[in-house]
């Protein structure tokens, strides 16, 4: 069986922390290395991933609050696996999320996977939809790649390949359209097997914030002005229609 490497990064989560971990370890699939990347939280987050007993957990401190990027990026510099998923510390999978993912990157010799997912709200979820496979150009117009749901076959990838930019927003969106530009295409499984736990802030404020550092990712992407233009229409028509679906 080979191994799965799974970077967890935690900030502040100590409410939903626990949930998250208990379903990585629940997995289906046993052969699991859970490196928890803690961010320098400040509330009873380590308190609470202490007291979760198994020996896959790697558990590595940050001394300071460097952001998702750095922490992701260190947990990704210590895997040791041939597959690699991320999930976010106030996110959590089905149970047997990487068993099916794995099946399905293996049987059709994929590198790149993703799937569906589901929104939790009000304790309410509904299901996002994602398209069947993305190419770069699929991706600049439709973000719909969720990290918590990636799936990464390592013997295809360089650990450079995936470090991601130490930007304030979107460096997960960034990493990936660097990968799919060298010609990888993402294949999803269209069964949403990654639950995003949506927080308290203001909607409105989500979608000013998505909006500004959209257009900032395209600038940063060297587009050509009609290009970012292009893209962006497309980016915010794609939003619209996953919110009207959901």
């Amino acid at each position: 069986m080979e191994k799965v490497s799974i970077i967890v990064t935690v900030y502040n989560c100590e409410k939903y922390i626990y949930d998250c971990l208990t379903s990585v370890i629940n997995q289906t699939y046993k052969n699991l290395e859970i490196i928890v990347v803690d961010d320098c939280s400040t509330d009873n987050s380590l308190n609470v991933i202490k007291t979760i007993k198994d020996k896959r957990i790697k558990l590595i401190k940050l001394k300071k609050n460097y952001g998702t990027a750095v922490a992701r990026n260190r947990g990704v510099y210590h895997s040791t696996g041939r597959y690699l998923c991320f999930l976010d510390g106030d996110d959590y999978w089905n149970l047997d999320k990487i068993e099916k993912q794995l099946k399905f990157i293996k049987d059709n010799k994929y590198i790149f996977v993703f799937s569906s997912y589901s929104y939790l709200r009000n304790n309410k979820l509904k299901v996002a939809k994602v398209p069947s496979k993305m190419n770069y150009d699929d991706l600049l117009k439709n973000h719909a790649i969720f990290t918590s749901s990636v799936m990464l076959d390592m013997n295809y990838l360089q650990k450079e390949d995936i470090k991601m930019p130490k930007i304030k927003r979107g460096q997960d969106m960034a990493t990936w359209w660097k990968i799919l530009k060298s010609g990888v295409t993402a294949y999803s499984i269209s069964e949403p097997l990654a639950i995003y736990r949506v927080g308290n802030k203001s909607l409105s404020s989500n979608k000013l914030i998505a909006v500004s550092r959209t257009w900032k990712l395209f600038k940063r992407e060297k587009l050509s002005f009609i290009k970012r233009l292009y893209c962006y229409i497309c980016y915010i028509l794609n939003a619209i229609k996953r919110r009207i679906s959901l």
